[in-house]
């Protein structure tokens, strides 16, 4: 039986990969002419470059297990924020 491979990641990771997957994904989107729908596979992709060659470079399991979760929260943090401002503008 095999086993899962040993994924040594630390919480200061997440702190500053979200984030900047988040404003990366936001610059691209003003200086370049992106559809919506392509939004999350860029975030996806800049997740997994940040992951894989600079959060774990020596483990590349653990670089694109820990990237989809990096953009995953972007993508997530993007839409909540996007809906609680839409919900607190459009409030009595």
């Amino acid at each position: 039986m095999t086993e899962f491979p040993i994924i040594h990641t630390n919480v200061w990771d997440s702190l500053w990969a979200v984030p900047v997957v988040m404003l990366i994904t936001e610059i691209m989107k003003k200086l370049l002419p992106i559809q919506p729908q392509y939004v999350s596979t860029i975030a996806t992709i800049i997740g997994l470059l940040i992951s894989i060659f600079i959060s774990h470079p020596h483990n590349l399991a653990g670089g694109i297990f820990m990237g989809f979760f990096y953009s995953g929260a972007a993508i997530g943090s993007y839409a909540s924020l996007k809906t609680s401002l839409r919900a607190y503008r459009n409030r009595p």
